[in-house]
């Protein structure tokens, strides 16, 4: 959807706006819930079929076999060595599962899908050409493909859709978005993590992954470091030195005094009342209080996944109180 004062955002959002010439303005109104964000660059696939409940849940991390009709969920597909390759939110609506995933990522999740079909009841199909993605504050109704999202909810709407949405609301550009969402603490497939993430680093457990639910791909992974804890890597949020007028790049190096690297930065932003913040994953054992540099701008950090994360793990850190203009 192509609206006046479109910006185009980087990779791998370069098919949707940035903003539209205000952006402090747009993520204050989406907060308020009076803005909605074009996410149509993301992929969208369907699965029907009687048996595609219990498929998807013997495949994923989620338990999926008795979700109920527009219980929105997380599910991880993860590799044989428990590292996630896809971050799907999906929904079923009684007789089809509809799932969001990362831009560029619905073909091979298909094609993966497909070759696990064996002989069961189930169809699968990419219809990102016919169906997008928008946040709204909105209340969609009952019946919408929505999901809880950063801001409101996440609908699935037909692609015709969209071009109505101005009438409804202001647009927000996707920096908006990834501001809120980098505050509240959800990392993004592709962005926040690399090819050996695994979801205890990454703070997934409790929203895509069942710890009580049978045999799936990369079990073993999840199951071994949720009894003994220590997986190699956190999660943490950066609180960014505001007197400089730069953000950190994706895949910036994160350093200790010293410079010593000990992680990278995922996704940073400018939040209207945080200031300038980021994601980043760094190593299990760098102290919880440490300050860092990001890409060369200092840092203070605040505690997502704690270092000891796991069954045994009971230290809890507050969130930081802090905030920034």
């Amino acid at each position: 959807m192509k609206l006046p004062g479109a910006v185009a955002a980087d990779a791998p959002d370069q098919d949707i706006a940035a903003h539209y010439g205000e952006p402090a303005q747009e993520q204050r109104a989406l907060e308020a819930g009076e803005a909605f964000v074009d996410r149509s660059n993301r992929g969208v696939v369907r699965v029907s079929g009687p048996d595609r409940l219990s498929w998807l849940h013997s495949l994923t991390s989620q338990h999926l076999q008795n979700l109920k009709p527009y219980e929105p969920t997380e599910a991880l597909l993860l590799s044989p060595h428990g590292h996630i390759e896809h971050h799907m939110h999906l929904v079923d609506d009684g007789e089809a599962v509809w799932m969001h995933v990362e831009p560029g990522t619905a073909g091979a999740l298909v094609e993966f899908l497909d070759k696990m079909r064996f002989m069961l009841r189930v169809e699968v199909a990419d219809v990102s050409d016919a169906y997008a993605v928008v946040t709204t504050g909105r209340d969609p109704g009952p019946g919408a493909l929505a999901l809880p999202d950063v801001a409101g909810t996440a609908q699935i709407v037909k692609r015709e859709e969209l071009a109505g949405l101005p009438e409804t609301a202001r647009p927000a550009g996707i920096w908006a978005y990834e501001a809120l969402r980098i505050a509240a603490h959800r990392p993004r497939l592709g962005l926040d993590t690399d090819h050996r993430s695994i979801p205890h680093e990454m703070g997934l457990i409790e929203t895509a992954v069942h710890l009580s639910k049978g045999c799936y791909r990369g079990q073993e992974t999840v199951a071994r470091v949720h009894n003994l804890g220590r997986p190699p890597r956190r999660l943490v949020f950066l609180h960014l030195d505001g007197s400089v007028d730069r953000l950190p790049a994706h895949g910036d190096p994160v350093e200790i005094p010293g410079g010593r690297t000990v992680g990278f930065v995922g996704s940073a932003a400018r939040h209207h009342e945080l200031g300038p913040i980021a994601l980043a994953l760094v190593k299990r054992n760098v102290p919880v209080d440490a300050e860092l540099l990001a890409g060369g701008v200092a840092a203070a950090q605040e505690v997502i996944v704690s270092p000891d994360t796991g069954a045994n793990a009971k230290i809890n850190f507050p969130r930081q109180a802090a905030r920034r203009a």
